[in-house]
């Protein structure tokens, strides 16, 4: 009812949330990675991917989303979510041959 209040975050808005960070941050550390990187060989690439997954559990529980709640599957789908974005956009700037 609209007269209730709601208390933390409802499931709708914490999926958003976290799917949008999630694809931020994949698309960021591709970025970061075209700019540091030497190329597709080096491991820095990886290095940025790591710590943007590895950066979002942190947030979410700064920003007031129970991190408690996530299982494996949600912890999987975060590292799936950033590598994809990482991937796509790093191999996008790769073959463009984009200098930043």
């Amino acid at each position: 009812m609209a007269t209730e209040t709601a208390e933390g975050w409802d499931d709708h808005l914490r999926g958003l949330t976290v799917t949008t960070f999630a694809s931020v941050l994949g698309i960021g550390a591709g970025v970061a990675a075209q700019a540091l990187a030497a190329g597709p060989n080096d491991r820095l690439g990886l290095y940025l991917l790591g710590a943007a997954v590895l950066v979002q559990i942190p947030v979410y529980m700064a920003i007031g989303i129970d991190v408690d709640d996530f299982g494996v599957k949600e912890y999987l789908y975060i590292a799936f979510i950033t590598f994809s974005l990482w991937f796509v956009s790093w191999g996008i700037l790769l073959t463009a041959e984009t200098p930043l």
